[in-house]
């Protein structure tokens, strides 16, 4: 049997480290590697950041708004990235934050989530703002293809709180209640849950309960101004889930390769000393 998500993770966390590498070829970046905001800057940007990275991390994010501003040919590049990070070994983090509700959300999740697609990724980003139970289809697709969604539930822009930190019917807060729904559809899982949350690491403190046995992805490390420092006074003894993410440091440490591998075990290096320390 096919391993799940959440085993797949573990092991890859435990043997390559707790690093997920963004690749977001936004303007600015393609710029300063010396390259033209056009589909043949993206190719080389993005293959020389995935055939650089996708051998040293745990996971490979790429940011789907950058490839789908060129269309078609942008796509065809993204899936490139996808299948050159799974032959490398990377379990792959499609960010596409897509949210819906009945046969869209269906389709949403048959795109990313299904072994036929070719944008078929380990794992994709979901909104819940439509109502939990509207992420049924990318859920019920992922446990069937031992496939994983990752929530968000605390995310570091200013404008997150209106929402995420409003109280429902309950008394919870919405971020509480998505951190609920998780943990109980990650209960029991061995040896952590195929779903997980993504929660900022420039949040600041939070009362939130984020044990939630399944993976904190952990967006906004380096120069989005989040440490190591930030990830354990924010998450603490949950301190094991976390799949700290980093893009824009990584990536502008390119394009020479040996710049980004340095970024990475520099990151590496602060997070197992960081574990070293509890």
């Amino acid at each position: 049997m096919t391993a799940t998500f959440g085993a797949r993770l573990r092991d890859a966390m435990d043997g390559r480290g707790p690093l997920c590498a963004g690749i977001d070829p936004h303007a600015g970046l393609l710029d300063a590697w010396g390259l033209t905001d056009s589909v043949n800057g993206l190719e080389k940007f993005a293959r020389t950041a995935v055939e650089a990275l996708a051998p040293r991390v745990a996971a490979i994010k790429p940011q789907s708004a950058f490839f789908e501003r060129f269309g078609a040919r942008g796509i065809a590049v993204l899936e490139e990235v996808v299948a050159t990070a799974r032959e490398a070994g990377s379990l792959v983090v499609l960010d596409v934050k897509r949210g819906d509700i009945g046969s869209t959300a269906q389709a949403y999740a048959d795109a990313y989530l299904d072994p036929a697609s070719p944008l078929a990724a380990d794992a994709v980003t979901a909104a819940p703002y439509l109502g939990f139970g509207s992420l049924e289809p990318m859920l019920n697709l992922a446990r069937q293809h031992d496939k994983g969604v990752f929530v968000l539930a605390l995310t570091s822009n200013p404008e997150a709180p209106l929402f995420q930190q409003a109280r429902t019917a309950t008394g919870a807060t919405v971020a509480g209640t998505v951190l609920a729904e998780l943990a109980e559809l990650n209960a029991g899982a061995v040896p952590l849950g195929s779903f997980g949350a993504v929660v900022g690491a420039t949040i600041g403190e939070t009362d939130e309960d984020l044990a939630i046995n399944g993976p904190l992805l952990v967006p906004g490390i380096g120069a989005q101004g989040g440490t190591a420092e930030d990830v354990l006074r924010i998450f603490g003894d949950s301190l094991d889930l976390v799949l700290p993410s980093s893009s824009r440091e990584i990536l502008a440490a390119g394009p020479d390769p040996s710049g980004m591998y340095d970024a990475v075990e520099r990151s590496l290096e602060s997070f197992a000393s960081l574990r070293g320390s509890r």
